[in-house]
C-alpha cells in the first residue's frame, strides 16, 4: 500500500465511520474504482483504532460521568438511579445483540463485505429506510428520555449493521429517529454506542490476525498513517454531524446513499469494476 492510498483510506475511514453512509462500503468501492487492491477487513478494523480514539476523546467527559455513575449502581437497584448510570446500562444492553450475532456470523460478514453488489443494495435500502424514519418520526424526545425499551430496539437494530453496507451509525441513527428522538439525540447515542461496538470489532480482527496467522499485507507505516488520519477526520466529523443535525434533516445522506448505490450497480453492469 502506497502512502497516497494510506492517506485516502484513513480519511475515508474517519469520515464514513460516523456519518450514516457506511465505512465498509466506501473502503471497498473507492479502491475498486481507483484500481487499488482491496485493503481487507483486518486493515479496516486496525485503523478503527483512530476512530475509537476520536469518539472517546470527544465524549471523554460524558463517558467518564457515565462510567462513574454506572459503577455506583453495581449491586444496587437501578430504579431511581441517575440518568448517566442508566445510560451506561443502556449502552451495554444495546451492545450485547451485536456481539452475539457478530460472533455467530463472523465468517459470513468477512465474505459479504467484499461483495460490491450486496454493498450497493444495502446502501440503497438503508437510505430509503432512513428517509421513512425522517418523514414519520416525531423528532421531539431528548436523550434523557431514553429508556430500556429504546435501548433494546436500537441495540437489536444495530445487528443489521453486520450486513455490509448498512452502516452501524446509519442504522442506529435511523432506529433512534423511529423511537422519537431528536436527530441530535439519536446521533449522540449512536456515537456513545459506537465505543464498545467499534472496539469489539477491532479487537476481534486483531485476534483473528494474530491467532489465525492471517497477515493483512500492509506495512506498519501505512496503518499508522491511516489510523492517525482516521482519528483527526473522525473527531471533526463527530463535531460537524452533531452541529449539522441541530438545524438540518438527514435527507442529504439519504440522497447520497441511494446515488452511490446506483453508481456502484451501474459500474458493475458496465464492467468498470468487478
Amino acid at each position: 500500500m502506497s502512502l497516497l492510498e494510506a492517506i485516502v483510506l484513513g480519511i475515508i475511514q474517519g469520515v464514513t465511520e460516523f456519518l450514516p453512509i457506511s465505512s465498509t462500503a466506501h473502503l471497498r468501492f473507492v479502491p475498486a474504482i481507483l484500481g487499488w487492491d482491496d485493503p481487507g477487513a483486518a486493515f479496516t478494523a486496525l485503523t478503527q483504532a483512530g476512530t475509537i480514539a476520536a469518539v472517546v476523546i470527544y465524549f471523554r467527559h460524558e463517558l467518564w460521568r457515565i462510567t462513574v455513575a454506572w459503577l455506583g449502581t453495581l449491586g444496587r437497584p437501578l430504579r431511581g438511579a441517575p440518568f448517566d448510570a442508566r445510560l451506561g446500562w443502556f449502552i451495554i444492553i444495546g451492545t450485547v445483540p451485536l456481539v452475539v450475532f457478530g460472533t455467530i456470523f463472523a465468517g459470513d460478514i468477512e465474505t459479504g463485505a467484499r461483495n460490491l453488489r450486496l454493498l450497493a443494495w444495502s446502501m440503497i435500502a438503508l437510505g430509503l429506510l432512513l428517509l421513512i424514519a425522517e418523514w414519520s418520526a416525531t423528532h421531539v424526545r431528548p436523550l434523557r428520555s431514553l429508556n430500556i425499551r429504546d435501548a433494546l430496539v436500537i441495540g437489536l437494530s444495530q445487528t443489521l449493521a453486520l450486513v455490509p453496507g448498512v452502516s452501524r451509525s446509519g442504522i442506529t441513527l435511523t432506529a433512534g429517529l423511529f423511537v422519537g428522538l431528536t436527530r441530535e439525540a439519536a446521533a449522540r447515542y449512536s456515537f456513545l454506542l459506537s465505543v464498545p461496538a467499534v472496539l469489539a470489532s477491532a479487537v476481534y480482527e486483531l485476534f483473528a490476525e494474530v491467532l489465525g496467522d492471517t497477515a493483512i499485507g500492509v506495512s506498519a507505516g501505512a496503518v499508522i498513517v491511516a489510523t492517525a488520519l482516521a482519528f483527526v477526520t473522525g473527531y471533526a466529523t463527530i463535531a460537524g454531524l452533531l452541529a449539522f443535525l441541530r438545524r438540518h434533516t438527514t435527507l442529504p445522506f439519504v440522497v447520497y446513499r441511494v446515488a452511490v448505490g446506483i453508481l456502484i450497480l451501474a459500474l458493475l453492469e458496465a464492467g468498470t469494476i468487478a
